[in-house]
Order: C-alpha cells, then structure tokens, then sequence
C-alpha cells in the first residue's frame, strides 16, 4: 500500500489497485520521460532531418485520418517551422480516395513541385507501395510510426517507431504523436550541437506542443503507462492554464467544456470526436488547420464547422446503429445462436462511421464486431472496421483467416482492439461464413461475458465533494489507467427526464439515509426506476451557477430485486 500521505487514502487505493506501490511511478515530471536515445532508426531519421532542414529542403508530412494522425501532423508542422525548416507543408490522405497512409495513389498526385524529403506520421510501417513509389521518384522517405509492422518492411531512408522489431525503447505505447515529437526533441539536440541556434534562430520551447501529444495520445487510446501520463499531465496543464493553442482552446469552447477544469477523459469523448468527425465525414485538412491556427477567430470558426460535422456524424451513426440492431433482433433474443464474432453490412451505410457502429454494438454484445460499407471509390469492394473485447487480438485473428484462405481479405491491418479490412462485395457471404466457423474454433466462450470492473464501495465518508476533486486532480485517467468505478447499493427516491432519454435522480445510502444528486444519461428506457438498484457510478463535480456541487454519475445499474 502507498504509505506517502500526500495524496488521500482513497486516491492510494486507486493507484496500487493499477500496479503502482511507490511515489516514484506518481512523479509525472517532464524530466523523468524516457530519453530518445533507445528508438531504434532515431540517429538516421535526424541525420535525414537536420540535412532537410540545415539545406533548405522541401519537407512534406503525410498525415493520417484520424485524431493521432492530424495532431500529430501539426506537431510536425509546428515543430520543423520552430526548428527553421523552410515552409514545411503537408498532405493528408482521404479516407475515400487514397485509403490508409501512404499510398501510391497519393504519391502519384504530389506533381512536378515534389519533396526532397517526405516524412509520415501515424503510419507509414506497412505502407510498403507507397515507400516504393516516393523513392522511386527520388524522394527521400522517413517513416514515423507507433504500429505493429507487417511481415514486409518498407524500404524507408528511416524508421522511427518503437513497435518495429528490436526497438529497444522502453515504452511501446507511445502515439504516433508521441514518436514524431520525440523526433523533433532529438532533431533539436542535433541542431544544438552543430550552433545552429543564435540570436537571430532562437532554440525552441517544444512545450509548446505539449497540448496537441496529449490530445493525439488520449484520443488514440493508447495505454496510459507513466510516459504517456507524464506527456498527456503536461499538455493539460498547459490547457488549464490558458496556454494551449488557439485550435485547442476553439475546440475547448465549442465543446462546453471549462478549460480551467479539463481532463483527459474531455479530450477522449469532446475534443478527439470533432476532430475524428472531419476524417471521418470530409477532410481531414479541416481538423489539421484548426489545430495549426493562431488566429483566435479563424480557430473558432474551424472548431464550430468540426462541431457541425461531428453533430452530423452523431446523426448518422444513430441510424447506422439503429439498423444494425434491428439486423441483430432475432439474434439478440436467442444468444446461443449469436456468432462469436458479428459481422454486419448494409450497401447504405457510411464507410467513415463504420468503425463507430462496430464499437457500439460489441459494447451491445461483448464480442468482436466487424461493419462494412461499400467502397466510395469501387463499388465491387466492400469497406470493413473491426473492434474487439479483452483476450481476442482482432489482428491475429484476421492474419489466421487470411493464411487459411488466402486472396478473401484483399487486405487488413489494425492491433489487438481495432482493425481495418477490404474483402470484395462478392466474397461478402462467403468470409461471413468462415470467419464464423474460424471464430467459433478460435474465441474462447468466456471471453464473451460481460464484465464490469469496480473499484468496490466508497465508505459514507468518501462520498464527498473532496473525493471527487481528488480524483479529477489524481489523473490522467484513460486507456490501460482506467478511470474509477465504485459500485453499492442505493435506494432511488425520485426520478425525473432530462431530454427525452436522460434521468435526474435522487438517491439516499441506506448505510446513513444521506442523500445525494445523481445524472443516468440514456437511462430511461420508458419507466422510472424506483427502489433499491445496485449502481456502478463515478463521483463527481460539476459547477452550477458559479458554485461547485458533489453528484453522482451513474454508469450502469440494475435493481437489487
């Protein structure tokens, strides 16, 4: 048990119930991040970096279509002007168009103004066409990447990426975020040490950036070991304190959230979707260019249009999901006949939001749940997204399918939680039939169950408005550092609707007859609770006309009887 009496007893349990036992592993200050050194490819990639920079070279990024990829497009973009790189630029494929990374496609459109050196981040380890065809062009290429590499390496001038094989850096959970801003601290050294910094070229504060890796590295949902708490603790400290940039602070505002009081899990579910929503609907440029503002009022004016796109794409996965349970309806009332792993198409929906309608219905069923759409640029080709439960590696178990039938996935990539795959419109039924019959031999039945984990019970005297703040203020929270859950029994005394399908409701603790507020979003399904219910629910603060007030947020509930 941590014995250090700086943080309350309930914040210790927390942290030794998530493997940490001494203070050390809570020091989350900068200086305590593991040092570059040991990233594999590291000293050939700033070679290449500081001859760009140094001479003047074209500099091209390649982004990626999601919130990693863009934040950390704009890492890389704000990174190399600070360092004096001559007008870096970037791209960022479309999701429709050029598909994943760094295709042929997209190198074919760069033209007769190409990059002396183009640089990914976010992808890049199995873009292995894509390589080719920039080199073959003359264009030098260095890859930035936090995937597991396929079993072909692209022939790249240079590889960061602590996933490849025999990379000996000691975390390999860093974002792709978090690789290309580890880049730019060992590219700075490098400058450092030839005086390219002066008076008149003044070292950047890469602190500065600190905002945009958290929110890349939350959003992505990488585990939140000690690094990457200490990156994403920093870049919200630099948000609390007025500091981020004017993007993220339009992003902030248009979300409803106070600055003063964000927290990783805002960056998860506000900030992350809106910028996931212009990817996943446009264009990822729009998510990118909010990020890269400086103009407080353009970066209002780009964080209200993600706001817009993301509203759409609320709008649209409702329905998606909707459908997809009326598919299921049959299944769900007889579980024995429901596939170890779903797999789900409709020829109307969206290829961009399918990974969405994945995640929601998995969350419904426990299993792994794949959705396609049709491909927006060949109709022959179906579009899937593939998300997973705790124990079933999603990848592997796609890589298994593919050698038993090889040419039924045109082709697949992803990890463990989340893949993405392409199988022709023909072969649709066909792999639906075997990845059933592989799942059923694959995927063990107790993988499937439904599992929610608490903290235990909060004693009367932890539920308080101090344990809420010290929990707010124990973070970050996240992937691989869950947030808290504590569980008890309550008896319902009033409910009330909120907006159609949320619930306010009064509770009182049996243990005491203390009362408390508490808030069960999508809670009402067309009766009231009233009773004793069993509740799994967080504590938390809200403000509310300027004074801070202790309620419960209710997670998932069911009556005792």
């Amino acid at each position: 048990m941590l014995r250090d009496e700086r943080w309350p007893l309930v914040l210790r349990r927390l942290y030794v119930a998530r493997g940490i036992h001494d203070a050390e592993a809570l020091d989350l200050r900068l200086k305590h991040l593991h040092a570059p050194d040991s990233l594999s490819g590291l000293a050939a990639a700033v070679t290449l970096l500081v001859r760009a920079i140094v001479d003047g070279q074209r500099i091209l990024v390649v982004g990626d279509f999601d919130a990693d990829g863009a934040t950390g497009t704009a890492v890389a973009i704000r990174g190399l002007r600070l360092l004096g790189a001559r007008a870096p630029s970037y791209r960022v494929p479309n999701r429709f168009v050029h598909g994943y990374g760094l295709s042929a496609e997209l190198v074919a459109e760069l033209g007769p103004e190409q990059p002396e050196l183009l640089i990914t981040v976010d992808s890049g380890i199995n873009c292995v066409t894509g390589v080719a065809a920039a080199r073959a062009r003359g264009i030098k290429v260095l890859v930035t990447d936090h995937h597991l590499p396929g079993p072909i390496r692209p022939e790249a001038d240079a590889i960061v990426n602590p996933n490849q094989f025999g990379d000996d850096f000691p975390s390999k959970a860093l974002a792709g975020v978090g690789v290309m801003f580890y880049l730019l601290i060992a590219t700075r050294a490098a400058l450092r040490g030839q005086s390219w910094f002066g008076s008149d070229r003044p070292e950047p504060d890469f602190g500065t950036l600190l905002d945009l890796v958290a929110l890349g590295t939350v959003a992505d949902l990488v585990p939140l070991d000690r690094n990457n708490r200490a990156l994403v603790r920093a870049g919200l400290a630099r948000m609390q304190a007025g500091q981020a940039n004017a993007g993220i602070q339009a992003l902030i505002t248009a979300s409803g959230r106070d600055p003063k009081r964000i927290t990783a899990v805002d960056l998860g579910f506000a900030l992350g979707p809106r910028i996931n929503a212009a990817g996943r609907l446009e264009d990822m440029a729009l998510g990118i260019e909010c990020l890269l503002c400086d103009d407080p009022e353009r970066a209002k004016a780009f964080a209200e249009r993600l706001s817009s796109i993301n509203s759409e794409r609320q709008d649209v996965q409702a329905e998606m999901v909707e459908q997809a349970v009326a598919m299921l309806s049959g299944l769900e009332a007889a579980p024995e006949q429901l596939p170890k792993a779903v797999c789900l198409f409709d020829p109307d929906w969206h290829q961009g939001v399918v990974g969405l309608v994945a995640s929601k219905i998995k969350e419904r069923l426990h299993r792994p749940v794949l959705a396609f759409a049709p491909d927006a640029q060949n109709d022959a080709l179906l579009k899937g997204s593939a998300r997973s439960v705790a124990g079933v590696h999603l990848r592997d178990l796609l890589a298994d399918l593919d050698a038993r039938h090889p040419g039924l996935i045109q082709r697949f990539g992803g990890h463990a939680m989340a893949a993405g795959l392409t199988v022709a419109r023909a072969d649709f039924d066909r792999f639906r039939h075997e990845l059933r019959l592989h799942a059923d031999r694959a995927i063990a039945p107790n993988l499937l169950g439904a599992i929610i984990e608490t903290d235990g019970p909060l004693v009367p005297s932890e539920l308080v408005l101090e344990t809420a703040l010290a929990i707010q203020q124990g973070g970050p929270f996240g992937q691989g550092f869950p947030e808290p859950l504590f569980d008890g029994e309550f008896d319902i005394l009033d409910a009330s609707i909120m907006a159609g399908k949320h619930l306010n409701l009064q509770l009182q603790d049996p243990r005491t007859q203390r009362r408390y507020r508490a808030v069960w979003f999508s809670g009402y399904t067309g009766q009231l609770p009233h009773g004793r219910w069993h509740l799994v629910y967080q504590p938390t603060a809200d403000e509310w006309r300027g004074e801070t007030r202790f309620r419960l947020l209710i997670r998932h509930a069911q009556p005792t009887q």
